[in-house]
């Protein structure tokens, strides 16, 4: 495939209440631009475009401004706060017309920028997705650290194909992002839903720092729902877990009826009807409930699938 030696690239900035840190980034992010149009890495019609995830903040004027005084600076703003993963889709549907490839990167400036430099030498050596992978976690707190760990052992653990220590710092090609755009899923994990494109991928290293101002907007809550999202999006292994429970509760359920049957014919010991019929009342309705749940969260996502209602609406674009 044929690659301009200066592609136009467009990075895709997604925001939520940003104010905080957004001057800040602006600045970095205008500098980092001349730095690689004057290295000659990019061509001079690439831009940075900053989505507004329905922010209530003064996140969206300030990007208004930044797009007033600089010709690079593109935005657009959500009608209402729909998620990082479905604001990030909203960019990189944005742009897939206007780049020749795309970066994602987040607005608090904790991922290495200059790591974008090697992203596009991979580029130009024929790699059409390169994934930003941290180094180390030493910018987290004990919790944070904590709770990625696990995370990425749950997924591994359920089958759910990511690479670890990946998140949404990324290098796509105009192909690799036009093949990703095919995907119609509403219940979005982007970053196990790019590993299923395919293509030429390899990965870049980069070190976080701590946020530069404001808090981090990924709640414990938002997390989980995270987690879940992921998971039940792109693993059965829940449903195959009621299977197996099934067998094991038969299997014990074989052992503790031979105990009651040698418990009432050969001592004394037994209560009449208590453990025949409590312990497996309590047992056999929790292991139901679960396996309700689970098949509860599959099926909430067929419904909204079958919906096919809009991930988003675009309320105003500078």
């Amino acid at each position: 495939m044929y690659k301009s030696k200066q592609p136009t690239l467009a990075i895709v900035i997604p925001c939520f209440n940003e104010e905080e840190v957004l001057n800040k980034t602006y600045i970095e992010i205008e500098k980092l631009i001349k730095k690689l149009i004057s290295n000659e890495l990019i061509s001079s019609r690439s831009f940075a475009l900053f989505v507004d995830d329905g922010s209530f903040d003064n996140t969206w004027e300030l990007i208004k401004k930044f797009s007033i005084n600089n010709n690079s600076i593109h935005g657009i703003k959500l009608s209402k706060n729909e998620g990082h993963q479905n604001a990030l889709l909203a960019g990189m549907r944005h742009v897939a017309s206007k780049c020749d490839c795309m970066v994602s990167i987040d607005a608090d400036l904790q991922q290495d920028m200059n790591a974008i430099f090697e992203m596009l030498e991979k580029y130009q050596e024929g790699y059409e997705i390169v994934l930003g992978i941290r180094e180390d976690r030493e910018s987290d707190s004990f919790f944070k650290k904590i709770t990625a760990e696990s995370f990425y052992k749950l997924m591994q653990i359920m089958g759910v194909e990511i690479e670890r220590n990946h998140a949404d710092y990324r290098l796509m090609s105009k192909r690799a992002l036009n093949f990703f755009l095919q995907f119609r899923e509403k219940n979005l994990f982007i970053r196990a839903m790019v590993k299923k494109v395919g293509l030429k991928t390899t990965k870049v290293y980069f070190k976080t720092s701590k946020r530069v101002a404001g808090e981090s907007k990924y709640t414990l809550k938002k997390m989980l729902s995270f987690a879940l999202n992921g998971i039940t999006s792109f693993s059965v292994f829940p449903l195959k877990l009621i299977t197996i429970s099934g067998f094991i509760i038969f299997f014990f359920s074989i052992i503790a009826s031979i105990d009651a049957l040698y418990t009432a014919l050969f001592t004394n010991n037994a209560v009449p009807g208590w453990a025949s019929t409590v312990l497996p009342m309590y047992f056999l309705g929790g292991v139901e409930l679960l396996a309700i749940g689970i098949l509860g969260e599959y099926i909430g996502k067929i419904y909204t699938e079958v919906k096919d209602r809009p991930l988003y609406f675009i309320e105003e674009e500078v």
